[in-house]
């Protein structure tokens, strides 16, 4: 079974978090991977296109957690690769860049979709196709103080911030108005993290991310 836009959405607003799996996550290191961040508190997952046997992936974990977790892929660049993942049961779609295809392939299956982008043109430009949420990339790198910034004429957008996010930032990206954050590569490494030091990041994460949600009243882990 499939989450549509809105319980895609709710699921990651009330977590928070969203992990992200690029490299050698194949279906087998992907199970192990959610499996850990599970127990962690931490249920929304985006494999990326990428990546080992993204699509393979992506169904292992939806068929291991069902409704327990919400999985969709990243790094979607057209439509064709859109409808793909679509078919093959994705609950979110999301993309490094703002496509209109991808947004119209999403919208028709009532999949929720999170575009990216970077500057307030971009985000204006995307949020009149009537999105749910907007992926802005790669804020880690260009700061909170840029965030912060954007969300003053821009805080009716719910935005995902990914890039260059770690448990030193996340929260302070969320107590600005993030919706959620997208971890990867701090949090999950490319395929070869122990799994020790996953579990130990998550922690972290919660324990920055979760006062947040308890303040907006969403919290559910």
């Amino acid at each position: 079974m499939r989450m549509n836009t809105r319980t895609a959405c709710d699921f990651i607003e009330s977590r928070g978090i969203v992990a992200g799996m690029r490299g050698a996550f194949g279906p087998e290191n992907a199970l192990r991977v959610a499996n850990a961040l599970v127990e962690e508190g931490i249920a929304a997952f985006e494999l990326t296109m990428n990546s080992e046997e993204p699509i393979e992936a992506m169904r292992a974990v939806k068929r291991e957690f069902g409704a327990a977790a919400c999985v969709g892929m990243g790094t979607v660049l057209d439509g064709d690769t859109a409808q793909r993942v679509l078919d093959a049961g994705a609950d979110f779609v999301v993309s490094p860049a703002f496509q209109p295809e991808v947004v119209e392939v999403a919208q028709a299956a009532e999949v929720l979709i999170a575009p990216g982008v970077m500057t307030p043109t971009e985000a204006v430009h995307a949020w009149s196709m009537q999105v749910s949420m907007l992926k802005i990339f790669p804020i880690g790198s260009l700061g909170i103080d840029y965030f912060k910034a954007i969300m003053g004429p821009l805080g009716h957008i719910k935005f995902m911030c990914n890039g260059g996010m770690n448990a030193d930032n996340a929260g302070k990206f969320m107590a600005a108005g993030a919706a959620a954050c997208g971890m990867a590569a701090w949090l999950t490494g490319d395929g070869s993290l122990p799994i020790e030091t996953i579990r130990e990041r998550a922690r972290q994460l919660r324990a920055v991310v979760d006062p947040v949600l308890r303040e907006r009243g969403v919290l559910q882990v």
